[in-house]
């Protein structure tokens, strides 16, 4: 029986050191069709006898001749197994041994990036909008993307691979078009989603604004938040997952689809315009099942066997009728398409007691997957309860959100602790979420060193480390490779790069202090407006400008040493004159340089903070088309020398009016970094506030008289159990006023927060204490404004964004005039200001200036209403 499962499996892999380099940047080949069959064939046996006896069956009937061969060649005393009953007995009786074909040791991978490691969807995507290439050529490019992660991860040995996991922009709005769940403004008559109506949806179009976006949980990726009221009729109108996994299976490569799971996407949905605020979008969902029922049955008619549910909303604090909701979908779903096996995957948090068991109490429920590195109680919940005969377990131990080495030994143990709850062929090893949330391949770093180099693990790197922890786990480790992580890891822990004792001793003498200004912010704003003289409803800009190609190319000759400092500085200064001219012609009351210095409003200042380092290729997407890069943050930060003085004392030196001197503040720094995991968060955030502090304090002393000190991702790093959000808000607040806590009254500080739901933490953002702040408002429906309708008192000056930024769409005068009109109804004249959204970076002039003009008329023509009225 060794014999023939030998025979079955075909030829063994190469353990993933052997090659010198990760099999998943390897590049396609379609030759390799048949081997990939192979092992799509023989992956599903672990952990899953009867889809291991159907694929077994399946892939003996296509290979008897081979079969034939190796057992006459091998064994006198095998006979071929020619009919398809003997062929039944045969895989029964090696299944029943309890032996598994180590090249298929049980692994699984919930998602993979999908830009591409240089970022070729990216570039498809804006050149189509642009009209520069078709839809047919941005469909090759997707396509070839999509093959390449599939045979990557089939060479790479993974037994449960995803499909559906790839998307034009976003797999929320993939599930809206699913679903056919497209709001009337969009036009949309039935029928298969095109991309026309899809990217309408995602990015506004000439009369319609886009739909409103938010950050998904407490990551920095956004989502487009479906829009569903009590008219809403759903109907399937995307053959996407369907088509996806026909795809891949042309391939030879078996696939597990991913959804969106049902529950989840009604949960991250919000009551459409003119529906009832209350409205709870959980009501629809028996109208929304029977589209889940018909594209899981048309997966399962193209010999789909495994479905993969995610359900990520079940790691919040849900209440005991949600959990009756969840229930009684699931109970539907598998009576109605039995044949197939359900995986509901969950992540980025402790999957909740209650949670755990309503999951784990559906018979209908196949596997469930559960995040061990952000959910560490879970392996507690799991060792107590224990899970139900016939189930498997997806161990997410792999990290998915940050670009850390795995700590083989550890998860090994946590692993082996697993298995003598559950039984080794119940485990399946995984990743703790989707690999989206890091970058794609360490293999394009060329210029991190050695050292540091081998202290990661990009997405490619994990999914070696998912296949070599499974294997593993059965008696098959690499114990090069095991060695290899160890020893790096070994010289992290040690490596004086990393530890700055004087930098420790100043952070940890900063936390008994409240540091906060001692003066109330409303008579702080009464001195300022004394050095200001603004007028009533002042106009300001976020922070950037428009990033022209011609200003990326002279960063990116500077940073070739292509051309001098002084050429580099000269143009740089010839496109701050431009933008403060701009400005001035505009009207505008308080500029901005435009910022043509930076690539990154987080990249500029950890390259020039110690205890960061930096990649070429280490993209992640943010939504859309657009792409960060996030700093590693490996070692003890602090500021060597001044960041951002000289740019903007020389802005502020071509103007009379108040020049805003931009920085980025630590919680941001910190939340859109990759950080490092040896200390708490809050520890490494106070280190960057320390080093901002200094910034703040070297700006005023250069006569920069209004700081925007941004934070766009305070609300982004709230964790997600309402238990743990207090000590968060308590040390991220606390991070901001340190670095403005010593400036003068008449200093005026703003931050910026952009695309999250801000609502729930409002009282921390009042605790900021900042002079000013300016804040999402447009896409969201100005939603803000609801929680002063609701009596909240805000004694600071504030700015809700008047127009979207992250849409071409410009808005006219009387558009925005409006919404001025709706702030003064909750917010007092004196603390109102009006600016985007957002900053304008990835806009174009020739959007940018039109809607700037429109902006500053719509001011102006409510401050003539006003005097008017007076």
């Amino acid at each position: 029986m060794l014999l023939f499962a030998e025979c079955l499996a075909g030829p063994s892999k190469r353990g993933p050191n052997d090659s010198g380099e990760s099999s998943l940047t390897r590049p396609l080949n379609p030759r390799s069709r048949n081997a990939h069959s192979r092992h799509t064939h023989t992956r599903p046996l672990l952990g899953d006898p009867d889809l291991g006896l159907a694929s077994a069956v399946l892939s003996f009937s296509f290979k008897r001749a081979s079969l034939t061969s190796c057992f006459h060649r091998r064994s006198k005393r095998l006979t071929v197994l020619l009919s398809t009953i003997d062929a039944i007995a045969a895989v029964r009786s090696f299944l029943s041994t309890g032996l598994r074909i180590s090249a298929a040791m049980a692994s699984h991978v919930v998602g993979y990036p999908r830009m591409g490691p240089k970022r070729e969807l990216k570039f498809a995507l804006e050149s189509f909008w642009d009209k520069k290439s078709s839809a047919s050529d941005l469909e090759k490019v997707a396509k070839d993307l999509r093959c390449s992660i599939w045979q990557q991860m089939s060479s790479a040995g993974i037994s449960y691979i995803p499909s559906n996991t790839f998307s034009y922009y976003d797999q929320v709005l993939d599930t809206t078009a699913l679903v056919g769940a497209v709001p009337s403004r969009y036009g949309w008559a039935g029928g298969e989603i095109g991309f026309d109506v899809y990217f309408s949806m995602a990015r506004g179009n000439a009369t319609c604004p886009a739909m409103e976006m938010t950050k998904w949980f407490d990551t920095n990726y956004h989502y487009i938040v479906p829009e569903l009221g009590p008219d809403t009729k759903f109907v399937l109108s995307s053959h996407k997952a369907v088509d996806e996994y026909k795809e891949a299976k042309a391939l030879g490569i078996e696939t597990i689809p991913v959804l969106v799971g049902p529950f989840s996407y009604l949960r991250l949905a919000k009551p459409a315009k003119g529906v009832e605020p209350t409205y709870n979008c959980l009501s629809l969902i028996d109208s929304l099942l029977p589209v889940y029922k018909e594209v899981i049955l048309k997966l399962k008619s193209e010999g789909a066997t495994w479905i993969q549910l995610d359900e990520p909303t079940l790691v919040l604090d849900l209440e005991s009728h949600h959990y009756e909701i969840f229930k009684k979908a699931y109970e539907y779903l598998g009576s109605e398409v039995s044949g197939i096996k359900i995986l509901v995957e969950t992540y980025f948090a402790d999957i909740p007691a209650a949670a755990y068991k309503t999951l784990t109490g559906l018979k209908n429920v196949t596997a469930i997957g559960v995040d061990l590195v952000r959910g560490k109680k879970t392996l507690d919940l799991i060792q107590d309860v224990g899970l139900p005969d016939g189930k498997l377990l997806f161990a997410g131990v792999v990290d998915g959100r940050n670009i850390w080495a795995n700590d083989l030994a550890e998860s090994i143990s946590l692993l082996e602790k697993l298995c003598a709850k559950l039984g080794k062929e119940r485990v399946v090893v995984s990743t703790s979420c989707s690999l989206l949330h890091t970058a794609v391949d360490l293999k394009n770093e060329t210029k991190i060193d050695a050292e540091l180099k081998s202290w990661f693990a990009f997405a490619a790197q994990k999914v070696i480390e998912v296949v070599a922890l499974a294997k593993a786990l059965h008696g098959s480790k690499d114990e090069a490779f095991f060695a290899e992580n160890a020893a790096a890891l070994a010289s992290r822990r040690s490596s004086p790069r990393v530890h700055d004792p004087t930098v420790q001793k100043l952070a940890s003498e900063i936390k008994n202090s409240e540091h906060r200004r001692s003066t109330p912010v409303v008579n702080r704003l009464e001195e300022q407006q004394k050095h200001m003289n603004l007028p009533i409803l002042p106009t300001t800009s976020i922070g950037s400008f428009p990033q022209t190609l011609e200003l990326r190319r002279v960063r990116r000759e500077f940073k070739a040493n292509k051309i001098s400092e002084e050429a580099y500085i000269k143009a740089i200064q010839a496109e701050i004159g431009k933008v403060v001219v701009l400005q001035e012609e505009l009207d505008i009351d308080v500029l901005v340089h435009g910022e043509p210095e930076r690539n990154d409003m987080v990249e500029y200042f950890g390259e020039q903070l110690k205890g960061f380092v930096f990649t070429e290729n280490g993209w992640v997407q943010s939504y859309g088309s657009r792409c960060v890069k996030p700093p590693i943050i490996f070692g003890d930060v602090s500021r060597p020398k001044a960041m951002t003085v000289f740019w903007s004392k020389y802005a502020q030196s071509l103007t009379k009016r108040p020049m805003k001197g931009m920085l980025t503040g630590p919680v941001t720094i910190l939340n859109w970094s990759f950080v490092r995991n040896d200390q708490p968060r809050s520890e490494t955030c106070y280190q960057i506030a320390l080093a901002i502090k200094d910034e703040v304090e070297d700006l005023e002393a250069a006569g920069i008289n209004v700081i925007q000190i941004d934070e766009a991702a305070l609300r982004e790093g709230l964790p997600l159990r309402k238990s743990e959000q207090a000590n968060y808000l308590n040390w991220a607040v606390h991070s901001f006023r340190i670095t403005n806590c010593g400036v003068k009254d008449t200093t005026q500080i703003h931050t910026h927060m952009c695309y999250s739901h801000f609502n729930d933490i409002i009282h921390s953002i009042i605790d900021m204490d900042a002079d000013v702040i300016t804040i999402e408002n447009s896409r969201s429906d100005e939603k803000l404004l609801r929680v002063f309708k609701e009596g909240v008192k805000y004694a600071a000056g504030i700015g809700p964004g008047v127009y979207d930024i992250h849409s071409p769409r410009i808005p006219d005068v009387e558009e925005i005039a409006d919404r001025i009109r709706k702030m003064l109804d909750v917010l007092e004249l004196r603390v109102l200001w009006v600016n985007p959204d957002c900053g304008l970076k990835t806009r174009k002039y020739s959007e940018v200036k039109p809607a700037l003009i429109n902006m500053v008329t719509a001011a102006k023509k409510i401050r003539t209403e006003l005097a008017s009225a007076k």
